[in-house]
């Protein structure tokens, strides 16, 4: 053991398998201040959640503390991820979308499989996929990492408002913005990425689409509920409700994790998964060819 490095530099350097190594001569010119500072994004007015002056505010301390990692609550059943039924009442396109899936399950098919084409679940999906979530909690902003395509969420506690409409980017999770309300932690999320963006089973969103959530702690800490609050006058009417609880899990941790599209033909519940057990005659997936078998 202790000669093994000892030899392994007495064979030599790696083969160029007949190839002449460039030499490479790279010149830089220093950046101003001014051209540092514009490659930084920034807040006006608004100090970043992890500056210290931030974090060592005064202010009141959080009644409750999520960190910790937890996980969805299925014990009623695997369908329990979903948002829905009961549904509100939907426009055009989120009615079309409740009768093609329900064709497509019938026929045993995927719809709308954008999350299968490495597509980011966003809110509020990816808090139901069947990965673990990383909940890091610090006076200034909640951080959650999911173990689904290490997706990560911010939920800013410090006061600040919501950005400027005209220049915020829309992401698939939004922009959080929490407070407290006795021991309930009250969030609100906006500016939502429509693009491939679905709920369930691809009921579509628009860009007016907003959450509330409101979070509690029960069972001494060990259980996370969630109520989700959603709205989008555009899709909807009124208020879609769902309440979901999450089990604390203290033996898990979150791992690097990516999507990446060509293993996806691994995972039967995807379009390419499904293409590819239908190549080999079998599938998991009700209604494909092979079941039988």
């Amino acid at each position: 053991m202790i000669c093994a490095p000892a030899l392994a530099q007495d064979e030599g350097p790696p083969s160029t398998g007949g190839l002449e190594q460039p030499e490479i001569v790279r010149e830089d010119a220093p950046l101003s201040q001014e051209r540092l500072d514009q490659m930084v994004p920034k807040h006006p007015g608004y100090l970043g959640a992890l500056a210290p002056a931030n974090l060592n505010a005064d202010r009141p301390p959080a009644p409750i503390d999520l960190t910790g990692t937890w996980f969805v609550d299925l014990s009623e059943g695997f369908s329990h991820f979903m948002f829905g039924p009961p549904y509100p009442r939907f426009g055009e396109e989120g009615t079309r979308a409740l009768i093609d899936s329900a064709a497509a399950q019938e026929r045993g098919e995927t719809y709308r499989d954008s999350i299968g084409q490495c597509y980011p679940p966003g809110m509020p999906m990816i808090m139901t996929r069947v990965w673990p979530h990383a909940f890091i909690q610090v006076p200034t902003a909640i951080y959650m990492i999911s173990g689904f395509n290490n997706s990560v969420r911010t939920i800013f506690l410090d006061g600040r408002e919501f950005s400027d409409p005209d220049l915020v980017v829309p992401s698939y999770n939004g922009e959080s913005i929490g407070h407290f309300e006795g021991d309930t932690l009250v969030v609100e999320s906006k500016y939502f990425q429509t693009d491939n963006h679905w709920i369930d089973r691809g009921i579509p969103i628009s860009d007016e689409f907003e959450i509330e959530e409101r979070i509690r702690l029960l069972s001494d800490g060990t259980v996370m509920e969630v109520e989700y609050i959603m709205t989008d006058p555009v899709m909807w009417e009124g208020e879609w409700r769902s309440t979901k609880r999450f089990n604390r899990q203290d033996y898990t941790d979150i791992n690097e994790a990516n999507c990446i599209l060509a293993y996806n033909a691994n995972l039967p519940g995807t379009d390419l998964g499904s293409e590819e057990a239908e190549k080999r005659g079998t599938s998991n997936i009700e209604g494909v060819a092979g079941d039988e078998q």
